[in-house]
């Protein structure tokens, strides 16, 4: 069984929305939060660079694969994860929407196709951005453990990691945490089942 695990860069109000900056069809009016009024300090970081080693597959929702899938195939930053298969799970996008040069990828048209891919042989499937996506999955009890960076700041809109869902408890099991001086604080949960 395959592990699905969740990044993510949040605010401690719980947003996820556009860390890096956004995109023309998604402005957040704090785009690029994650390193505005931050001092970067590589060492919070190490976790992404973990993560880029250890993945073996890609998911995205709809809306992060079409942000994504136009760069990341071409920064070296992403170059480790180019010919990694991805998933992109999606009722709406086309087989001709996909691009060419981002190695393997699929479309996975249910959460029931979801948890399906997590039942196959394989590593660790890292989920970046996508937002809805992954309240969907969490909802739906198939994400298996969170890697979050979380910041030290308040952004108050913005699409949040959690839904709120009148769903039952879900226990974590904490596996990693730290606190760095510029504020931001590393926490590894894998889900309690």
């Amino acid at each position: 069984m395959r592990t699905l695990i969740y990044t993510a860069f949040v605010s401690l109000d719980g947003v996820v929305d556009s860390p890096g900056g956004g995109s023309e069809s998604e402005n957040h009016r704090s785009g690029g939060w994650t390193f505005k009024d931050i001092e970067f300090l590589p060492e919070a970081y190490e976790i992404k660079g973990r993560e880029t080693e250890e993945a073996t597959a890609l998911m995205f929702g709809r809306t992060s694969y079409e942000v994504f899938s136009p760069v990341w195939p071409d920064m070296a930053d992403f170059a480790p994860l180019k010919d990694l298969p991805k998933y992109v799970v999606s009722t709406t996008l086309g087989e001709d929407s996909l691009v060419d040069n981002w190695g393997d990828i699929t479309i996975l048209r249910s959460l029931d196709d979801v948890a399906k891919l997590k039942e196959t042989d394989g590593g660790p499937i890292i989920i970046h951005g996508s937002a809805t996506l992954a309240r969907n999955l969490s909802d739906a009890g198939l994400i298996d453990r969170y890697h979050l960076l979380v910041y030290p700041l308040l952004l108050g809109a913005g699409k949040r990691m959690f839904s709120g869902t009148d769903k039952p408890k879900q226990m974590l099991k904490l596996l990693e945490s730290e606190t760095y001086s510029n504020g931001i604080t590393k926490f590894v949960y894998d889900v309690v089942r």
